[in-house]
């Protein structure tokens, strides 16, 4: 038996019901956003059968160019155990293809194909789509400062 109440997943919760200790606190606060990011992406990318962590690879083919699985897994944050079930679901959708490393005949390289490249594209939409939902109710200038003062936290506790 559980000490965990039963979760409604139906009902959403009234931010402004908890306590103003619970809300005044960066840490909750953060967790409840990126509980409804997630949720927003999964919904905007699961429309079309894609994931975020296949969005995260895609994107960092195009930017970073081709790279091993374990290079692939440091720069997107994909254990690299999931990157193998990954990979494996965009080799089979023909948006990335996996030849031996010339250099180094014990791993694979992983090349962004043209299919995938197109495929990125269209999901670049729905990622932005996403953001927009997410960040609705922050002007311009206010989604540009928390995305500079998210990126030096994470910056900073990254680095240690």
């Amino acid at each position: 038996m559980s000490l965990m109440p039963e979760r409604d997943h139906h009902r959403p919760t009234d931010p402004s019901a908890a306590p103003a200790r619970l809300r005044s606190m960066a840490s909750r606060l953060l967790g409840r956003a990126a509980m409804h990011a997630e949720r927003i992406s999964n919904a905007h990318l699961g429309a079309v059968e894609a994931t975020r962590w296949q969005y995260a690879t895609l994107v960092t083919l195009r930017d970073g160019g081709p790279a091993s699985q374990a290079t692939l897994s440091e720069r997107t944050g994909i254990h690299r155990s999931d990157m193998v079930a990954v990979l494996a679901g965009l080799t089979e959708r023909a948006e990335v293809a996996r030849a031996p490393d010339p250099t180094d005949r014990r791993r694979n390289i992983v090349t962004l194909t043209p299919a995938g490249l197109s495929r990125l594209h269209a999901l670049d939409q729905l990622v932005d789509e996403a953001q927009d939902e997410l960040l609705a109710p922050l002007t311009p200038t206010e989604r540009a400062e928390l995305i500079r003062l998210l990126q030096r936290i994470d910056d900073h506790h990254s680095a240690r």
